[in-house]
């Protein structure tokens, strides 16, 4: 198996004296779609917060291209390419959706690189081209999803960590946003997935991870994972 592209050793983090992760390990190959499912209050945004240096480790290790990246600010792991898409879209309301889309690569110096992005990104999404000059603020749920996918997309990620793409958006949708993440990764972007929709998540991950309470306590091929007892009872409302 060749090297991953991120890879999280034994991480503990905290909010204050409150322990959120505990011995977080896990792993995203080059090509891969890894989900992280669990419950509400599970540790898995702050996974990805930890990820991103919006929080700091007490202990443990991140390597992003064997890199250790645990004490690094995070504006400097987003040019490096760990490109954190955060639940609740958070697009800016005010400017148009061209804007949005062109301040996802404010770090960049790369103007064809950049012109190529925004071509791939109006490709994935059409409806965003028809929208360029309409306010973030005036799109529909679906839509702003799409805008803030596509935001991250611009920052040129080498991995891209997606925090409840689905959540509030009708069935019609999340099966739109599902087919475009999938589209994504066979573009060549390794995805760390977040999701509330679990069954979801696995049928299109290569692999997976269960958190519970701050700690991992499964992981495994996404298919084994779909086809476990426990998963399916307690994540996919199967009895």
């Amino acid at each position: 198996m060749s090297a991953p592209v991120l890879a999280l050793d034994g991480i503990e983090t905290y909010y204050g004296r409150v322990q959120a992760l505990r011995g977080v390990s896990l792993s995203v190959q080059p090509g891969e779609i890894v989900a992280l499912i669990g419950a509400n209050g599970a540790g898995k945004t702050t996974t990805l917060r930890t990820i991103s240096g919006l929080l700091r480790p007490a202990s443990g290790s991140i390597r992003f291209l064997d890199r250790e990246i645990g004490a690094t600010p995070p504006d400097a792991i987003s040019r490096m390419g760990v490109v954190h898409a955060p639940e609740g879209r958070r697009i800016f309301p005010r400017l148009s959706v061209r804007e949005n889309l062109h301040l996802g690569a404010f770090a960049r110096r790369d103007a064809a690189g950049m012109k190529a992005d925004f071509g791939s990104v109006l490709e994935l999404f059409p409806r965003l081209r028809e929208r360029l000059n309409q306010k973030g603020g005036t799109l529909s749920g679906g839509e702003q999803q799409m805008l803030a996918i596509g935001r991250a997309l611009m920052a040129g990620p080498k991995i891209l960590l997606l925090d409840e793409p689905s959540l509030g958006l009708s069935p019609i949708l999340v099966d739109t946003i599902f087919s475009v993440i999938g589209d994504i990764n066979r573009r060549g972007v390794p995805i760390l997935l977040i999701e509330q929709n679990a069954r979801k998540a696995l049928q299109i991950a290569s692999r997976g991870y269960v958190l519970e309470t701050g700690a991992i306590v499964k992981e495994g091929r996404a298919a084994d994972l779909l086809s476990d007892d426990d998963v399916r009872k307690a994540y996919l409302g199967e009895d």
